[in-house]
């Protein structure tokens, strides 16, 4: 599991990279979004990717990858928007959002790292297709919890669903970049 602790922070470097980067243009005017807000926007990411995967024309020249990242930060959002609440006005300074970030990333890995002990790291032998769909189902679980106002009755709730997604799409852009490092070859 060395290999995908290191690849999986590797993964996490770029998304939170490009995270500060944005938080230095915008600051946190994400803080204002509602849950449900951020996940429309990550359904439109996995849309995306599931309809790059099907197509054959593109109109637009990004692939899935800045989409996959898209889904990474804006699940780090929701999973903070749980634990500090929805703002009013942005509120955090950067330090706390850096700090924040991280917490939240070291939990979904710590997860991730549990699943794949008992898992056998069965996501390996997966398509980054069927990761998406996944993706695409948790999100669909989302909506229906926030539909039934954040209330279930045997399944888990909506963080975990946020935690999920964020490692799947790690998942995905592990695979795609080592299908890129073998096209090189």
């Amino acid at each position: 599991m060395k290999d995908t602790s290191a690849q999986y922070d590797s993964v996490i470097a770029e998304c939170r990279g490009l995270f500060m980067k944005k938080m230095k243009d915008y600051g946190c005017a994400w803080r204002i979004l509602r849950l449900p807000s951020l996940t429309d926007q990550i359904f439109i990411k996995a849309q995306r990717i599931r309809g790059l995967q099907e197509n054959e024309v593109r109109k637009v020249d990004e692939g899935e990858v800045p989409e996959f990242i898209g889904i990474i930060n804006y699940s780090v959002m929701a999973l903070i928007q749980l634990e500090k609440g929805i703002a009013v006005q942005p509120d955090l300074l950067t330090k706390e959002v850096e700090e924040l970030y991280d917490r939240t990333i070291e939990r979904t890995k710590q997860l991730m790292e549990d699943k794949n002990h008992d898992y056998g790291e069965a996501w390996r032998e997966m398509r980054v297709s069927s990761l998406t769909d996944l993706i695409l189902q948790k999100l669909l679980r989302i909506k229906q919890i926030e539909d039934n106002k954040g209330k279930t009755i045997v399944s888990e709730g909506i963080g975990a669903n946020y935690e999920d997604m964020i490692n799947y799409a790690v998942f995905a852009l592990i695979h795609i970049n080592e299908n890129s490092e073998l096209s090189k070859t």
